[in-house]
């Protein structure tokens, strides 16, 4: 399994059978690590075990948040297809905005998670989408 919660289970004729990870075991792993680490983690809300999009709230001892969400198809490339890639939906901001914006996503999409850490550096715990360039 690599960073972003893809299993690759060998090549046939060229191809790799690769399987992403139902978002249940996924968030485990992720609380799981941050337990390892010495930092906190916690469930805010529970969403479809399987296939549920994932939020993650990451919380600074300022009292600002981070909100991160599931990366656009068009961030992903081929080799990262299969995976959780997540981007910045909104950063260092007050916990009233983030909480905003959750509500508006829960109401698109009843299924998601939304995962609560506390942690000063998320380095590789949460894999992020490379950015694009700026075509202009």
């Amino acid at each position: 399994m690599d960073i972003a919660g893809t299993i690759v289970d060998g090549a046939f004729g060229g191809y790799s059978n690769v399987m992403r990870l139902r978002s249940d075991i996924f968030v485990s792993a992720l609380i799981r690590r941050l337990f390892g680490r010495g930092d906190f983690a916690a469930v805010e809300r529970k969403g479809a075990e399987a296939s549920g999009a994932i939020f993650i709230r990451q919380r600074f001892r300022d009292g600002l948040e981070t909100l991160f969400g599931p990366a656009p198809q068009s961030l992903i490339d081929e080799d990262e297809a299969s995976g959780r890639l997540f981007e910045v939906r909104l950063e260092r901001q007050e916990a009233e905005a983030v909480r905003q914006m959750l509500e508006r996503e829960m109401k698109f999409d009843h299924d998601l998670w939304i995962l609560e850490l506390e942690t000063d550096d998320i380095g590789d715990i949460v894999p992020l989408a490379a950015k694009p360039a700026d075509p202009f």
